[in-house]
Parts: structure tokens; sequence; C-alpha cells
């Protein structure tokens, strides 16, 4: 009897992992939502696995990357040192335009101040040529010098001027 209850174990663990293989491979159950079902694991082509590189190789097929990202084709070359010499042309100018542009800001602040002297110059001679006018010496050297008298009111004569009179006058003028 022994056997007998030692065979009920063996087939129930047997039929248990019947169930679970049979659960597997159910593709619908019934309910309210649908189980996510695994993948059957398909057995892999085997690899050859890859021996695992020691620090010396890593660091060697670094250096080659970084070799390889470091050298430049010549179009990139050419490239490269197309816009370098715009770029240095461009800043050239850029700093010829702005000398010019200094000089020419200084030469007319010189120019104003030479105007400025000139013209305070001008105001002062005028101011001292008007204060020594003196109209009695004037009147003296006119009358006794040269001979002149006033005119008397018989010898002056109004006379009033049309328009056209005065663009005629102005077109006779010479220009220089």
């Amino acid at each position: 009897m022994a056997q007998k209850k030692g065979r009920p174990a063996a087939s129930a663990r047997k039929s248990a992992a019947d169930n679970r293989r049979a659960a597997r491979s159910i593709s619908y159950i019934g309910g309210a939502e649908a189980p996510k079902l695994e993948p059957e694991r398909q057995p892999s082509k085997a690899r050859p696995k890859r021996r695992k590189q020691t620090g010396l190789r890593k660091r060697q097929q670094v250096r080659r990357n970084q070799e390889r990202a470091m050298a430049l084709d010549l179009p990139y070359v050419i490239l490269l040192s197309a816009a370098c010499i715009c770029t240095l042309y461009i800043c050239v100018s850029y700093l010829q335009l702005q000398s010019d542009l200094t000089a020419r800001m200084h030469n007319i602040e010189q120019l104003e101040a030479r105007f400025e002297k000139l013209k305070t110059e001008n105001d002062a001679l005028e101011t001292s040529i008007n204060t020594s006018i003196d109209l009695n010496k004037i009147y003296e050297i006119a009358t006794k010098e040269l001979g002149m008298v006033y005119a008397k009111k018989d010898q002056v004569l109004l006379y009033d001027k049309t328009e056209s009179e005065y663009v005629r006058q102005y077109e006779d003028i010479p220009e220089h």
C-alpha cells in the first residue's frame, strides 16, 4: 500500500506539470480580460561569445576611433579654410570701417572747433568795427576833406521799381 500511496503522489506531480503546460498552450481563456501570453522561447542559434576586451585593447580601440573622428578629408578642409578666410575678411573690413568712422568723427570735431573759433573771431571783429565807427568823424571827413554836402529836398527823387525790374536787375548780375 505504500506503493499505492507513492504512486498517486508521482502521478499528481506529473498531472500538475501537464496542467501547467496545457494552460500555456491555451490561446483563449474565458473571463473579463485576456492574459498576457509570453512568446515561446525558441532555441537561439549559438553565437560565439566575444572575448572581453582587455583595458589595453579598449584604449587602443578608443584611440583609433578618436583618430578617425579627427581625420579631416580634403573637401572639409577646403570648406573650413574658405569659411575662415571669409570670416577674417569680414572682421578686417569691419575694423577698417570702424577706424574710418572714428577718423571722420575726429575730423568733424576739429572742423567744428575751428568753425566756432572763426565765428568767435568774426563776431569780435564785427563788434570792434561797429564800435570804431564814429559818425561825426565820417561827416567831418566827407564835408571838409572831400567837399561833400547834404542833398536838398528838391534833389532827392523817389522811384518805385516794378517786380519785373527786380528780376531783370538780378539777371544782369554776372555769377562768379
